[in-house]
């Protein structure tokens, strides 16, 4: 398990800026991420945080193009909020054919034709618009595993951009089915005791990584502060799950 400071919130910076220092912290979480495929062949990551508002979608976003640019990365970002879903207007495109949500509603729907390329980058995109159906139904069935599954056969990193998961059920709905979370916090924001809740709700084991958006210090700065007890007894909770 990784816990990463990261000071580019608000900010598509892999793709204005790959050389800014901010995009330098998106290839460490690459890094790490790569070292978790070839020990243990994590490729599926869904990302969440504990509420809204802490730069959940921007983080999928950047790390998802971080990763595209590794040699012969086949990267796929999913919209997976089908609530309140921001892909698309963050990146300007429009949603073919309902995007994610049309592709789980339509059982004939194949997956390659609601992929779309992200202009200026290697990264593939399936954005989302808000679905029509039961959200928990359509997360719960069949279809979804069947979609998931073609799209792990079809690229060798699936991201997934989840709700928040303390307010709605669909972000842990889908544990089976993939590798493991990173957990979103935002620095100065996230309140302590909704991430307890988050962290809770996932289990330790689930916890790929912590990434710490927006915050303008070191990151053993920010252990010094508001943080610092809720960690140590969460760190110690995960035991030898933390790679060395």
């Amino acid at each position: 398990m990784f816990r990463f400071f990261n000071s580019a919130a608000g900010r598509l910076i892999a793709l204005s800026d790959p050389s800014s220092f901010e995009s330098e912290q998106y290839r460490r979480i690459r890094q790490q991420i790569e070292e978790m495929r070839a020990r243990s062949g994590v490729r599926t990551i869904a990302l969440t945080s504990a509420v809204a508002g802490d730069g959940k979608t921007l983080t999928s976003l950047n790390l998802a193009l971080t990763l595209a640019r590794g040699r012969g990365n086949k990267v796929l970002l999913i919209d997976m909020d089908l609530r309140r879903p921001t892909i698309a207007k963050v990146l300007g495109i429009s949603v073919n054919h309902g995007g994610f949500s049309g592709l789980l509603e339509n059982p004939k729907g194949r997956l390659i034709d609601y992929v779309q390329p992200v202009p200026g980058s290697e990264l593939s995109v399936i954005p989302t618009k808000v679905c029509k159906s039961d959200t928990y139904e359509v997360l719960a069935s069949p279809r979804f595993v069947q979609v998931l599954e073609e799209a792990r056969a079809q690229f060798d990193y699936v991201i997934i951009d989840t709700p928040p998961v303390v307010p709605v059920p669909d972000t842990t709905l889908i544990h089976r089915h993939v590798d493991g979370y990173l957990v979103v916090v935002s620095a100065h924001r996230t309140p302590r005791k909704l991430l307890g809740e988050a962290l809770n709700m996932l289990s330790p084991a689930a916890v790929l990584g912590i990434v710490f958006n927006g915050d303008d210090r070191p990151m053993f700065g920010y252990y010094g502060g508001h943080y610092k007890s809720y960690f140590r007894h969460y760190v110690r909770a995960l035991g030898e799950r933390s790679p060395a």
